[in-house]
């Protein structure tokens, strides 16, 4: 069976209304900034551990920030 899983997701919009750079989140939860950048542009789905870690250094609930499909 193929795995059709998708993950849109407003990590960049709750990056940049916070102030943060790509390097400034990545540190803050102990990523590499291509990381974050894979993340944001959907090239990388992130494990759920590090996707709930993402919204809670953002301050915001996991569903405002990373939408399965």
């Amino acid at each position: 069976m193929k795995n059709n899983l998708s993950c849109k997701n407003n990590l960049e919009k709750f990056r940049v209304d916070k102030g943060l750079s790509q390097k400034d989140l990545a540190n803050l939860v102990g990523i590499s900034v291509e990381t974050v950048s894979l993340i944001e542009n959907g090239s990388l789905i992130p494990t759920l551990r590090l996707a709930t870690t993402l919204s809670t250094a953002l301050d915001k609930k996991f569903g405002e920030v990373f939408l399965f499909c």
